[in-house]
């Protein structure tokens, strides 16, 4: 596995940076990202690839099951917190998506209960609210394939809602100088859906 990775960086100092070298070149004092990703860290996820964008263009955040905690001010180690208040407040980005997935492994964590790992249900508790009300439909209860895709769209909304507490982005929002996007992508299809803020209804992106 060491050497399919190495052959990977080989090839990449070989030939796709001579390809680009010329942009490459042009980043290296500074980046300057119109967009803010934040994402799942699962692997079939490559926020590059679904959004046909080069080097310099995103500002990444990924994290498990795309989880965007309430804004807070603390003493400990806020890694997603202080990367999407870095994009906001200091790369200026002009647009955040947050993109969801199908068959993700932390949703479906949320529901299990012999998860033993602290961390991982420490950081999933955020999501208690959307596990106890899903909790409470009967079209969930014994259709886990429902559950799932419930929950996973209703964690794509808790964390734009999220979003919406830190520092600057609900002024940008209304004020027209910051675009939020909420995406669900289906993995086996390739299909990115975007949620209508008039509609009320995640919609496939088709124009």
């Amino acid at each position: 596995m060491q050497s399919i990775i190495k052959k990977g960086a080989m090839k990449f100092m070989q030939e796709n940076f001579k390809e680009h070298k010329e942009l490459f070149k042009s980043l290296k004092d500074r980046q300057n990202p119109h967009t803010l990703f934040i994402g799942c860290s699962d692997s079939r996820v490559l926020p590059n690839l679904i959004t046909n964008t080069g080097p310099g263009e995103l500002f990444v955040v990924r994290n498990i099951a795309n989880i965007i905690p309430p804004y807070r001010v603390g003493t400990d180690y806020l890694a997603t917190t202080s990367a999407i208040e870095y994009a906001i407040q200091s790369l200026k980005v002009k647009n955040i998506i947050v993109c969801g997935h199908s068959n993700c492994g932390g949703c479906e964590a949320l529901y299990d209960e012999t998860q033993n790992n602290t961390n991982i249900k420490n950081w999933l508790s955020i999501l208690n609210n959307i596990k106890s009300e899903i909790s409470e439909l009967s079209i969930a209860k014994n259709d886990f394939a429902m559950r799932a895709w419930l929950t996973e769209k209703m964690n794509v909304l808790n964390s734009l809602q999220n979003l919406l507490s830190y520092p600057g982005v609900e002024e940008g929002f209304l004020n027209k100088t910051l675009e939020l996007h909420a995406w669900y992508y289906i993995i086996e299809t390739g299909e990115i859906y975007e949620y209508n803020f008039d509609e009320k209804n995640f919609v496939l992106i088709n124009t």
